[in-house]
């Protein structure tokens, strides 16, 4: 206890500074003024992230007036060099303390109680009601979930209470659940929400089926994961005389039976979408919808959602039908099923099924050729994947490769995304023109390459030797010089640096109510439709969607676009999450392999050092520039890459080198390694042609990419 005291003393002395310095208010009232959200540092110091603004506003800690990561506040700009983008400022008011929980270990001395924070957003600890704290099963040494409710001006530290207790720390459950918490993320679902769904009645009946088309004779089946439960898409095929097909991409009609208004709309809104965890599924409606309900399991009646083609062989749409309709689906595939099908290995496999995916798989493959003479842009990344055990502990880490089966669906899904898109965009006439008037609508947008990193892109892979057209490009002309210059690149040693700049140079896709097309698919409409069960704006769609195909008017913009917003954070908060999950479980993975040596290549670079991604797991650490002895070694910003001082020995991305794994920190998520030695071709791939060329280019994101 005496210890725990005196370490609470050095805490509070030492680098954590809580009274801001006296303000001048005649100053002040002629600095720059914003409100913005603020990003805190294990440091104190933070930034303040201003909506549509770049570039953020720096303030040091003792000028935060206590602000804390989350909290919307306004700020003072009160120091900017001429022709320098950085703002230096002050916190003025603090307009609302964020809700969102910050995890740490509780800890009592006699009737005292605090939160330990072991969190990069949050250096000071959170006093708490002890008594409060044990009535929710708080004891010492636990991990918990706490929230700031004030700190007074005068006070040493912020008060707050216990929003949860996690558990015992180490337990996977425990740790599982903090990083929900950290992200503000439930993992269960209120009683209300849970008997609302309850009462959803299971039966179909002829009220029911009224309006909707009649599929249930027509073959139909799904393709998912092994382990998935929520089947929200189904694929129907049926031959026609004319030897054109007739295909049905079927939704589930999750709208039908989840009303707006209703505990469970709301818990969905909320939750914006389902988050996937490394264990675990955070699911976005309960139980009985997402797994039972809507999901469409095999002979079985279900209510859904369709778009319905007539194609010819060459994948060419000759008609088009949209609306809700009712089906049985005929089997349940999984993906490693369909890609047998595909390479004509399954031997015991239906006639029937063998027809439809051999034939479907063909059409898919001509759409997928469109796309990409369109100007689709080909990500086609392999998915790094954790495998745990019955105790969540990690036993294989590998890269998912995507194979026919999975793009057999995912181009029926975009096909079906784009002509929902079309025609409401179009006003039903599918030719192509948007409507100047055309009724609002939930779209899947994605912008242009931002120009600046396209060029540094370019300037980079110049380095290497690859030519780039040097006239003025846009559009198409940039979506095809970025799939040449990947496709000249694959099996290369620099593929991965010139991927992953690629990738920093593309926008974000989000939700919006303005159609500007999606320039990573090349679509001119595109919309997210075929997801309700894990996706509110999927379920958006179809509510818009139903309201249009019955004649109804416009609903306002203003609405629906706030929505978008919301939405497309969400989506930010969940990926955030997902992105945790996995790296805990990469640290988890390599805590037993300290000291052991891997061959790896050189992903990012800082001032700091350099990531490093090991062979054959892709799983990335830091080399610190302190640990390389061989030199000291800078970081030269503008031709982005490390150079020794003295021996001049360079490091750029794309390099190979060779590690050890020198520490993993858990609690942390954090995997440092050291440098044993560059493979051989390094020093060579270090100096040829970067050297004349100076390329300036922008560090690596390590960041969320979802379209």
């Amino acid at each position: 206890m005496l210890i725990f005291v005196m370490i609470m003393q050095k805490r509070s002395s030492k680098g954590r500074k809580t009274s801001p310095r006296k303000r001048s208010g005649a100053s002040k009232k002629e600095c720059p003024m914003f409100v913005g959200r603020v990003q805190m540092t294990r440091e104190g110091y933070i930034f303040v992230i201003i909506d549509g603004q770049d570039d953020d506003v720096f303030v040091k800690a003792p000028k935060t007036r206590h602000a804390l990561h989350g909290d919307t506040v306004r700020v003072a700009v009160t120091r900017q060099k001429a022709g320098d983008k950085r703002r230096e400022g002050e916190v003025v008011e603090i307009l609302e303390r964020s809700q969102k929980p910050f995890v740490g270990y509780y800890h009592t001395v006699g009737a005292q109680a605090w939160v330990l924070m072991q969190s990069k957003t949050m250096p000071y600890d959170i006093q708490v009601d002890a008594e409060a704290a044990a009535a929710l099963g708080a004891q010492a040494g636990m991990k918990v979930a706490a929230v700031v409710d004030h700190w007074e001006r005068r006070e040493p530290g912020p008060w707050g209470h216990l929003t949860d207790v996690l558990g015992v720390p180490g337990d996977n459950d425990t740790e599982m659940h903090a990083i929900l918490a950290e992200f503000n993320l439930p993992y269960r679902f209120d009683p209300e929400v849970e008997n609302a769904a309850d009462k959803i009645s299971d039966e179909i009946t002829e009220a029911d089926l009224k309006g909707r088309k009649d599929f249930r004779n027509t073959f139909t089946f799904t393709i998912d994961p092994a382990d998935a439960k929520d089947f929200d898409d189904a694929l129907s095929f049926k031959p026609l005389p004319n030897g054109n097909y007739e295909v049905g991409v079927h939704i589930a009609d999750v709208s039908y039976y989840v009303r707006p208004g209703s505990p469970v709309d709301k818990e969905a809104r909320e939750r914006g979408t389902s988050v996937y965890l490394v264990d675990r599924t955070v699911p976005m409606l309960p139980e009985k919808l997402c797994n039972k309900l809507c999901s469409l399991r095999p002979h079985e009646e279900k209510l859904v959602f369709s778009a319905v083609f007539e194609m010819t062989p060459k994948a060419e749409i000759r008609s088009r039908w949209i609306g809700r309709a009712v089906i049985n689906s005929d089997y349940r595939l999984n993906y490693d099923q369909a890609q047998e099908i595909i390479e004509e290995k399954a031997t015991d496999a239906e006639p029937k099924l063998v027809e439809a995916i051999q034939t479907l798989h063909k059409l898919a493959t001509i759409l997928k050729q469109n796309e990409r003479k369109n100007g689709a842009i080909d990500f086609d990344r392999p998915e790094m994947k954790v495998e745990v055990d019955e105790k969540g502990k990690p036993v294989r880490v590998y890269q998912k490769i995507s194979k026919e089966a999975n793009w057999l669906i995912e181009e029926f899904m975009l096909l079906a995304n784009r002509t929902v898109a079309e025609f409401v965009a179009t006003g039903g006439q599918m030719n192509g023109v948007p409507q100047k008037n055309a009724k609002t609508f939930v779209y899947r947008v994605h912008g242009e390459p931002n120009e600046i990193k396209l060029e540094n892109l370019y300037t980079f892979a110049k380095g290497f030797g690859y030519r780039i057209p040097t006239e003025q490009q846009g559009g198409h002309a940039t979506a095809k010089t970025l799939n040449q210059l990947l496709e000249s690149a694959k099996g290369k040693p620099e593929f991965a640096a010139l991927e992953n700049l690629a990738l920093r140079a593309m926008a974000k896709a989000c939700y919006s109510t303005d159609n500007i097309g999606h320039y990573g698919l090349a679509f001119k409409f595109y919309t997210h439709f075929t997801s309700p069960i894990r996706r509110y704006p999927d379920l958006m769609v179809h509510r818009l969607l139903a309201l249009y195909l019955d004649g109804a008017e416009s609903r306002k913009k203003d609405k629906f676009e706030e929505e978008c917003r919301y939405a497309s954070e969400r989506e930010l908060v969940a990926a955030d999450a997902e992105r945790t999950s996995t790296k805990y479980k990469l640290v988890e993975f390599m805590m037993d392999k300290i000291g052991e040596e891997y061959d790896g290549h050189v992903s990012g670079i800082t001032e700091w050092g350099m990531y490093v991604e090991i062979e054959p797991t892709k799983i990335e650490g830091m080399i610190s520039v302190r640990d390389i002895k061989s030199d000291f070694y800078e970081f030269d910003e503008p031709r982005y890459r490390l150079v020794g001082k003295r021996r001049h020995k360079q490091f750029c991305l794309g390099d190979p080198v060779r590690i050890k794994v020198k520490s993993a920190n858990l609690e942390q998520r954090l995997l440092d390694y050291e440098l044993v030695e560059p493979a051989a071709p390094a020093e060579q791939a270090s100096e040829v042609g970067r050297e004349e060329t100076g390329a300036p280019v922008a560090p690596v994101a390590r960041k969320r990419k979802r379209r």
